[in-house]
Formats: structure tokens, sequence, C-alpha cells
């Protein structure tokens, strides 16, 4: 008898992809891929997903019981780089491997963080207003931080935050950076000095968040880290939205303790049309869009099908979120 091809689930996002690259680089396996719409609660993937060997998901939560009801699976994939979806711990000590693909879309987000910056130090937004209405005027309103000589203070400096340090570097800023989990030849190599959060909140012109999203980081940028900021600076978020305390960032801009955000992510998302956020105009507000390039989306699909046809032909994927379920003695459910 003919053993069954595995199962690979993907679950899209919110904005459907075409993953026909993945189930031809799981052809080989065998493997076959299904495609299923979003699915945003835990009961619907546990009812939709019981038979998966791997699954690969972009937004939809990977909770413990979404993994111990789906007895076969053996590896969860996230389509980008956070992971803040799916329960790792859990994962681990089921011996589910845990993959994500850290590396596709690191300069995009490096790339639209510094246009959020230059946007709000260029007030395009509003220039391009004026000229739209039919209104003129020969300088800023209001003026323009000259950015050069400014200081950017970047939070996290993994992938994308060294990234982002190269490309402001060049604008002829002081780069100051918290990560305490960077080594110092990372901050030697890029020209960054490192300084505690408390000090890079007090110092920055400009903030830019790049740290992923756990229970240390949630609201890691809130009420403290406002007070401390000049009423003159910007912060920017391309990280995860619940790294930044919304309500404590409306406050502060309401009570102008600091001159203005952009935000590309946000607590919850889609965000609604009416947050106080959006009613602002020292507010840019993008659509977690950051990561998008076409290129660096087109490659997605095939990566997913790779990683997951490693797993599943019993090697290692590139790129392990939970590196303690290949130590020795570890539980790892087999293929």
């Amino acid at each position: 008898m003919t053993a069954r091809p595995s199962q690979v689930y993907v679950v899209q996002g919110r904005g459907p992809r075409d993953f026909a690259d993945a189930q031809r680089a799981l052809d080989s396996v065998p493997a076959k891929v299904i495609t299923l719409p979003f699915i945003g609660d835990e009961e619907g993937m546990i009812a939709a997903l019981r038979d998966a060997d791997g699954l690969v998901i972009a937004a939809s939560p990977v909770t413990r019981a979404v993994m111990s009801a789906c007895e076969g699976l053996k590896a969860v994939m996230r389509t980008g780089v956070g992971y803040d979806v799916i329960d790792v711990p859990a994962a681990t000590e089921l011996g589910v491997v845990v993959v994500n693909v850290p590396d596709i879309w690191v300069r995009e987000v490096a790339n639209h963080a510094l246009a959020l910056l230059l946007t709000f130090n260029r007030k395009l937004l509003l220039l391009d207003r004026q000229v739209h209405a039919g209104v003129w005027s020969s300088g800023v309103p209001g003026g323009a931080g000259s950015l050069h000589g400014e200081t950017v203070g970047i939070v996290g400096l993994g992938n994308i935050g060294s990234a982002f340090a190269r490309r402001v570097a060049a604008f002829e800023t002081t780069v100051i950076a918290c990560d305490p989990y960077v080594d110092d030849a990372r901050f030697a190599a890029l020209g960054v000095e490192r300084v505690s959060l408390d000090v890079l909140a007090e110092r920055s012109d400009y903030v830019s968040v790049h740290t992923l999203l756990n229970a240390e980081t949630r609201h890691l940028i809130g009420e403290a880290f406002f007070r401390r900021m000049k009423p003159t600076a910007l912060l920017i978020n391309t990280s995860r939205g619940p790294v930044v305390d919304e309500q404590a960032l409306t406050r502060a801009l309401r009570e102008k303790r600091l001159a203005g955000a952009a935000l590309d992510v946000w607590e919850q998302e889609p965000v609604t049309s009416g947050h106080p956020l959006l009613a602002m105009d020292n507010v840019i507000a993008t659509p977690h869009a950051a990561y998008f390039s076409s290129p660096a989306v087109a490659q997605v699909p095939r990566r997913c099908g790779e990683e997951m046809a490693r797993v599943l032909t019993g090697q290692r994927p590139l790129n392990v979120v939970n590196p303690e379920v290949y130590a020795p003695g570890a539980v790892r459910r087999a293929r």
C-alpha cells in the first residue's frame, strides 16, 4: 500500500498569495499543499488542521491547543520574520519545529522606516496636500529639521535594525541603539553607540523600533519612555504593533510631549477607522506594508516549500526559531 503524501496546510493571510511554488518544492517529498483562507481563531484552526503534517501561516494563531490537536504536526512555518502568533515554548515542548523567513525583506522594512522618517522630516504629506489644493509655499510650514547632525535611536539591532542603521548613518546622523542581545562587535562594526533604553529616549531626535514582539517587549515603548522623549522627537514603528503602548502614545501626542509618530504596525490589525491616532495630523499611518516589494513577496511560497521539504525529509531547516528541538535527547515529532 502506498503511503499517503504528507499534508502541508497553508493558512493564508488577509492578502492571499499563490503557493504553487511551494507545491513544486514539495512534490518530491511527496507532500500535498492545501491552501485555506485566513482563520483568525483557535477553534477554527483546530477544526481545519487536524491531519496537518506541516503548517504555514501568516497571521493565524498557532496555540498549544492547535498543535496538540494536530497529532502529526511536525513543523509550523511563519511566512515572515516575527513569530509572535506561534506559541514557541509549547511547540518546543511538543517537539514541533518552528521556522521563519528572517532574511527576505530586511531591506524593504529598513527602507520603509527611513521613508517614514524622511516623510515626517520633510513634511511631504502636508506639502503634497498644499500643492494639490493650489497653495504654493516657498518653504516648509512650521520648519523642518536639518536631519544631518541629529541623533537617531534604534530599538533592536537585529538584521533590520542593522540595515536601518547603515542607511540612516549615510545622512550624517549620530546613531545610537539599545539591544541587550547583540554583542559589542556588531555595534562597533556599524559605528553605533550602545546606550540604555532610557538614554535612547532622552537623546534621540528620531526613534525607530525594530524589535521582536515577546513578553519582554510588549509595551516596551510606553508611558515611561514617552516621558523621557524630546518634545520635538518622532517615533517610528515598523516592528510589531504591541511593542508600542498606543494609549500612552496617544496621550503623549495630545499633550505635545513628542512631535509625531509614523506607524506601519498596530496593536489591533487592521486598525479601525475611528482609532484616535488616525485623527491626528502628526501621525503617518501605513497598513503593515513595510515588508512589501514584489520581488521579495514572490520568494515566499518557494522558501516555505523548501523549508517544509527539509523538515519532512528529516533534514534541519535553514532558519529554526526553537533550536532546542534539535538538542540531544529532545523530543521531536518524527516523519
